[in-house]
This record gives structure tokens, sequence and C-alpha cells, in this order.
């Protein structure tokens, strides 16, 4: 096959100039206010028992928000495919603005459920319209309970457009006009987007080459650092602001309920890690003897082992798709055809070019039903990997796409866990389909390098954003200050065991500037964990594991975190003992790498 690198976003609209959303922008305000209407003419205690006007809301409330959902995911693809695009960016103002609407419109909603009696909610509960929706419909109430009054909300909410939200985007402004220098083959000076030199910088082989990318790409991040700290300290300090008028102290709070799931998960789940670091760092010491090096530098983490006379493996972009494909196959027939028709039907954009924004992701389109994944492919098994945990969160969408639009909502955490199983599938059988040791050995250490980046890399940003935001509480925090904090929390993270790092990473990582969640990191471990313990369960069972699965990623989004490993795993998340389960399948995968190596160390 020859499948696209470039995304269809035309199904969706025709441009990001057309007629067609410009109709839609209208439509939806329109439709907003005949929802806020409905909403301020209800009366939970006239419209008992039956509850009829409460049902009319909800289902106005969740036929808009997918529509405006969707045109967001093509707004926001316009602008990732072309960091430059004006007309996208001037869009996703607007969008601000319709969902400050939407927020104001259903604050009346949600209160007015605070005020319905104990006694009346189990009976409204009770009702076959909304007992499928139990677990929701609670939780929205509980939420309510911290809700300011309405007109606050709705100050509160516009005043975010061009708060949060706004510092959010001129992160992304500031973002685009990073570019990086390079000497092409030919002598002359060519710019890299940040993403290109991402890919480059991690990937190269040659430790000349990275060393000299990453002292550019720190150059380049570095001459914008007052602009990045000004962004950081303004977005942090409205969110505190939100939090301390809402009566809110702990600033893992939100992020907790956004994971649904408890703090004792998370200290249970940290704990593990922590006292179980030194198999890593005992293999980021012999891949600094296999690179010829003492100790590794924070860019060579990522770098290609070859030893003996193996080459780098590669992956065409149509290799990776057909060998992604071929390894679902052996897990869930589904999930290969799914996959397959998302490549047949260009839902990808993984062409390297200059103009497009660095990371990857992969986002929902709730209308038609399916998805679109975002990224910059290199040849690399990596790359493979990533391809297949974008496809992943996307097959995780597609098998929820059936419920009603209320329980399709499910968590940040569980959402890194559909990701990262397919991630595991595909770098498993990299390792697997080794034709020698020495190939063997240059896809262990890609497999572990994940495994790292989630423990690890993910740890680091935790311990930093946790201790900016101590300080933040008290006041605005320098950019030098922010390179000591993400320094210290690096060295803490890597029991100190690199020659260098990467003080300046704050200001690149995209993710401490979302303006919806703060913390948008120890999800990924715990996705990464809890998937682990789902492909042990997958290799135990075999095919037969399929429909299991399906029912797990279908109940995401209606139970908290703990309830939906205890139904589907059996398993207590706030014990470490979960989480040392999983850390102990890496282990092995380190201690084999470390026997394959030992012949190629001094």
């Amino acid at each position: 096959m020859n499948y696209s690198m470039k995304w269809d976003l035309e199904s969706i609209y025709p441009s990001i100039d057309s007629t067609e959303l410009e109709n839609d922008f209208s439509k939806w305000s329109e439709k907003i206010s005949d929802l806020s209407e409905k909403i301020n003419r209800w009366n939970p205690e006239q419209d008992k028992p039956s509850y009829e006007n409460m049902k009319s809301i909800l289902e106005d409330q969740n036929a808009v928000i997918p529509e405006i959902s969707e045109a967001a995911s093509f707004i926001n693809g316009t602008l990732s495919a072309d960091v430059n695009n004006s007309k996208a960016k001037s869009l996703i103002g607007r969008l601000s603005v319709l969902f400050s609407e939407l927020s104001s419109a259903t604050v009346p909603f949600y209160k007015e459920l605070t005020v319905i009696s104990d006694e009346d909610w189990s009976k409204l509960l009770a009702l076959d319209y909304f007992k499928p929706f139990t677990f929701n419909l609670s939780e929205s109430r509980e939420q309510a309970e911290q809700l300011l009054s309405e007109k606050e909300e709705s100050l509160l909410s516009k005043l975010s457009i061009d708060g949060i939200e706004g510092w959010e985007q001129h992160y992304d402004s500031i973002v685009a006009k990073i570019q990086i220098p390079i000497t092409d083959e030919d002598g002359e000076t060519i710019y890299l987007s940040a993403g290109q030199a991402e890919n480059r910088m991690y990937n190269d082989p040659d430790p000349a080459v990275r060393a000299d990318l990453f002292e550019k790409w720190e150059k380049a991040w570095s001459s914008q650092s007052e602009l990045f700290a000004d962004t950081l300290n303004h977005l942090a300090g409205f969110r505190l602001t939100d939090y301390s008028v809402h009566g809110i102290n702990d600033f893992l709070e939100r992020p907790l309920e956004a994971s649904r799931m408890k703090h004792e998960t998370l200290d249970a789940m940290w704990k593990a890690i922590s006292d179980n670091k030194k198999p890593f760092t005992d293999y980021l010491n012999r891949k600094a003897a296999l690179l010829g090096k003492e100790t590794l530098d924070w860019v060579d983490i990522e770098a290609p082992v070859s030893v003996g006379n193996n080459k780098p493996l590669t992956y065409t972009y149509d290799e990776g798709a057909e060998f992604i494909i071929d390894n679902f196959r052996k897990f869930s027939n589904k999930m290969a055809e799914f996959s397959e028709h998302a490549f047949e039907n260009r839902w990808i954009e993984a062409e390297d070019r200059p103009g497009k924004a660095p990371g990857g992701y992969c986002t929902s389109l709730p209308v038609s039903k399916e998805s679109r994944i975002f990224m910059t492919y290199s040849d690399s098994p990596g790359e493979v990997a990533t391809l297949a945990h974008e496809l992943g969160h996307a097959f995780h969408s597609h098998v929820m796409f059936d419920l009603p639009y209320i329980q399709q909502g499910y968590a940040m955490n569980v959402a890194e866990t559909a990701s990262t199983f397919a991630e595991l599938i595909i770098s498993d059988a990299t390792v697997k389909s080794a034709e020698n040791d020495e190939v063997k050995i240059a896809l262990l250490d890609n497999k572990i390098q994940n495994a790292l980046a989630m423990f690890l890399n993910i740890h680091a940003r935790f311990i930093f954003e946790s201790n900016f935001y101590k300080e933040r509480q008290d006041g605005l925090v320098s950019a030098e200050r922010l390179n000591e904090l993400m320094e210290a929390a690096q060295k803490e993270a890597y029991d100190d065991s690199l020659s260098t790092y990467h003080p300046s990473f704050w200001a690149s990582k995209l993710h401490f500037y979302i303006s919806g969640i703060s913390f948008y990191n120890f999800p990924y471990t715990f996705g990464y964990l809890f998937s682990l313990g789902i492909y042990a369960k997958a290799l135990e069972t075999g095919t037969d594991f399929e429909d299991q699965y399906i029912a797990l990623l279908r109940d995401t989004g209606s139970m908290s975190t703990e309830d939906l490993a205890e139904k589907h795993l059996n398993v207590d998340l706030t014990s470490t003992d979960f989480w040392v389960k999983g850390i102990n399948i890496l282990k092995e995968d380190i201690d084999t790498f470390m026997e394959l190596t030992n012949n190629y160390v001094k």
C-alpha cells in the first residue's frame, strides 16, 4: 500500500474560510441562546416526577457540544498543520467565546441540580432515562457544589477568554516563531520548525549532530525565556485565582478530579516508581558505555543504540503502517481493521515539512464518528510506536461513539491507557521480530526508552510543576528560577545519573501551557502502568481478550478509575503492589538488555 502522509480535513469542512463553517458558528450561537432560555425556565420541583424538561435540556446540550467540538478539532488541526494560519488563529478566539457562552448558559442548570433533595435525586436516577447516567449526573451534581453565583461564573468564563485561554494562545504564537538553523549537505543554512528539530535532535545516530542541535535548541528557547516565563506565570496565576475563589486550596484537586482518581492512588504510583529507579539508572549507565561515554547527556537518552555491524532499524511510513496493522491483529481484529481504515481514509497527518507544530496528538470528531491524528513521522521504530499510540487513542473513541455523548467523556489518565496499550503491542512486537541479538538490543533500547520517559521524564515534569505551583502561590517565578526548578526536578527524577540536563524544558513542553487542565503529566505514567496490567492479562487470555478489552474501554466514561480497575482487573490501585508488578515487567526487559550488551562494553 501507498498510504498518504497528509490528512483529510476537507471532509469535515471544505476549508478554514468555508461558508459552511461560518454558518455553523451562527447556528451554534442560536442553539446556545435557546438552551439558555430553556434552562432559565426550568424548575426541578415543577418538573417532578418525570423530569421531562430536564431530559430535554440534556438532549439539547449533548447535541450542540459534539458539533462545536468537531469544529474545534478541525480548526486546531488546521493550525497544527500550518502554525502561521492567521484565519485558524482568529477562529480559535471565536471558539473560546462560544465555549464561554455555553459554560455561562449551563451554570444555572448544574446549580439547580444541587438544590434537588437527596430523596428526589434518588427517585430521579431510578427513572429509565436517567439510570444509565447515574455516575455522570452525580459527578456533575457534586462538582456543582463548588460553583459561584451565576453572574460570577459567567464573568469568570468571559475573563478566561483573554485570561488563561489567551495566554495559551500566546504561547502558540511564540512557538510558531521558533526556528532552528542547520547546515545542509550543500553548506546552505536552512531552518527547521520546532517539530522537525526535536525529531532529529533526539533520533539522529550521530552524536555530533545531536549535540549541535541541542545547543541550538536550548539557545532558541532560551532567547524567548522571558516571554515564556510571563506566559506560564500568568496562566498559572489565573488558574490559582480560579481555584481560590472556588474554595480550592490544593492545586492537585482539579487534575485528580479530571482523572477521576484518588490522591492515594497517585501517591502509591509515585512511591512505587521512586522505590524502583535503580534498574533504570543502571540501564542509563550501560547505554552511556555503549555510546562511548562515562555518563549520558540529556540529548543522548533517546539516541539510537547500534552495536556490532548493525545499522539502526528503519521503517518507511508504509512499512510502519503494515507492521502496526499486522501486530494489532494478533490481539484484536477490530483494532487492526480500524487502523487499516484510518490509514486508507487519510485520518493521519504525518508528513515531515516546515511550518508544522511540534508534538503529536489524536483528536476526536464526535459527529462524524471519526478521529484525526497529528504527528511528524520519521522512520524510526520509536515513531512507529508513537503512531500506534495515537491509533490507540482513536480506537478508544471509536468503541465509544455509539454511547450517549454524556458517557463518552473519559478521564485524562484512562485516555492514556488505550494509547499506551497499543504502543506496548508494537514495541513488544518489534523486539520479538529481531533477526539477531544486535537488532534486538536496538529494539529493546527503544522499548525501554518509552518506559524511561513514562517513569523518569514524566516524574521530572510532575516534580517541576508541583514545585512551580508552590512558589507561584507566593508570587511570580522568574525565568532563571524556572530553569533552576526544571534542572533540579530532572536531577531528582533521574537520580542525578546524567552529565547534562535540559533546563529550558519548561519552555518547550506544550503540556505546561494547556489552559484546560494542569499537571498533564501523571496521567501518562498512570496510563502506561495501567496498560501494562491490561497487556499482561491480554497475553494470558489471547484473542479472547478483545471483547473484555473493549468492555473496559466503554466503561471509562462512566466510573471512577479505582472502580474501573477493580471491576475489570480485580486490583486495588491505592496499593503499591499493583504498580510494582507493572514495573517488574519492565525490569525483565532491562535484565535482557543488560545481558545482551555485556559483550559490547569494557
